[in-house]
């Protein structure tokens, strides 16, 4: 880990050096100019009274006196139903993070000149817990999670968070709902950490107040059709993404654009999108997933492929772990039952040319998405300029490679796997 200090000297002499020889510049000249810098970083610093991170030993515990009733497994539905707390935390740019309170589930106060009504300043994180058959309850990668909201965090140039008391938190709050997690197969708790722009005021900057909070929701299946497996419209006529934007973090605003092209794919007959970007149309993702590929080139060889992660792709964490396994199914650590032996593992650009080519020849073999929600989700279909793909899937409505992950993935989160991805609570 680089300290603080000579990550600013790096990033300062990367930005000095740029287009130049370090040589052709003075060493005294070079040595003035850093001292300089750390000495005007450290005044800054020092003006930085509120204390950077979350101090966990002042958590304030309050519970409800009106517990909420409990729906049947079989009648959950994605985000509807809540558990009787959530934990706030509150933070202002004079006091720092204040005290972290876990609360009876409620509404937040929030003022209407907040930033996050007029310039959706909110990020959000995905998460999951599960309860095994023998009462533990496990957190799936919490750490991924907490690294992905700080890059989302710098975006909107909120101040960073502690992971790992973060971590503490919510694991204290899931502790506290253990009753809500359902055991059903295929259900979970789902965990929704957020921070939005809460002070008053219309200018146009960073907030200078935030609310971070946390609420859950036992949930069943994401796709009311279960493993059933979902069709795609693939289309260049909205952009989900774009070079220097905002799609590789997890910000609010990036969701509600995809409103109206879902609506449209499903008025054509499509559940999901599957979002192109340039001219040659490459594949970026699926709905709100990441994508995957299997094709099979003239000798056989089978390729699984996803779009390399840039400024248009969201780094999910499913999707990572499901390269992990993938590599330490080839590597010969961890051998995956059901998979072949050889395979070409690529993050690599795939257009729609590929893609017609390959369904014509008979060399599209599998599609899937990933993602928290839904882990995996095989396609059947895509449509593309008026023409449907059909591609092929299992009888149990996942392909080869899909349901391996399915399971592999699911097992180390109920625990039915040991691994340490799964962290107990």
């Amino acid at each position: 880990m680089i300290p603080p200090a000579s990550r600013s000297i790096s990033r300062f002499s990367q930005g000095l050096f740029k287009g130049k020889h370090p040589r052709s510049l003075d060493p005294t000249i070079l040595t003035s100019i850093l001292h300089h810098s750390l000495s005007t970083s450290h005044r800054t610093l020092s003006h930085q009274a509120p204390p950077p991170s979350i101090d966990v030993s002042r958590l304030v515990v309050k519970t409800t006196n009106a517990p909420r009733a409990k729906l049947p497994a079989s009648e959950l539905k994605f985000g509807q139903t809540f558990t009787d707390h959530m934990l706030v935390v509150k933070w202002s740019k004079a006091d720092g993070w204040k005290a972290p309170e876990i609360k009876p589930y409620g509404d937040l106060r929030v003022d209407p000149s907040a930033s996050v009504f007029h310039y959706a300043t909110c990020l959000f994180e995905g998460m999951k817990a599960y309860k095994s058959r023998d009462g533990q309850i496990r957190l799936f990668r919490p750490e991924m999670n907490m690294a992905r909201m700080n890059e989302s965090a710098r975006r909107l140039a909120f101040p960073s968070l502690d992971a790992d008391r973060v971590v503490e938190l919510i694991k204290a709050l899931v502790k506290l709902e253990g009753e809500w997690i359902p055991t059903e197969a295929g259900h979970s708790l789902y965990i929704r950490p957020t921070i939005i722009g809460s002070g008053p005021g219309l200018g146009v900057g960073p907030p200078t107040e935030l609310t971070l909070f946390v609420i859950c929701s036992p949930v069943g299946p994401y796709y009311r059709t279960g493993f059933k497996p979902i069709s795609l419209l693939a289309s260049s006529k909205y952009c989900r993404a774009w070079p220097g934007g905002s799609g590789a973090f997890k910000l609010g605003a990036n969701y509600p654009t995809g409103f109206l092209p879902q609506m449209e794919a499903n008025q054509d007959g499509y559940q999901q999108i599957l979002w192109l970007f340039g001219e040659n149309d490459h594949l970026t993702e699926v709905g709100t997933m990441n994508l995957f590929v299997t094709l099979e080139d003239e000798s056989g060889m089978i390729e699984v492929v996803t779009p390399p992660l840039d400024d248009k792709i969201l780094p999910g964490v499913t999707r990572h772990s499901v390269l992990e396994l993938l590599r330490s199914h080839l590597d010969g650590s961890q051998r995956l039952d059901g998979l072949p032996d050889k395979f070409l593992l690529s993050e690599r650009p795939i257009t729609m040319i590929e893609m017609v080519e390959k369904s014509q020849s008979g060399r599209l073999k599998e599609v899937f998405g990933t993602g928290t929600a839904a882990i995996v989700s095989s396609v059947e279909r895509i449509g593309y300029k008026g023409k449907d793909m059909q591609i092929p899937v299992g009888p149990a409505g996942l392909g080869t490679f899909a349901n391996v992950i399915q399971q592999e993935i699911l097992g180390r989160q109920t625990g039915e796997i040991p691994s340490d991805w799964a962290v107990v609570l």
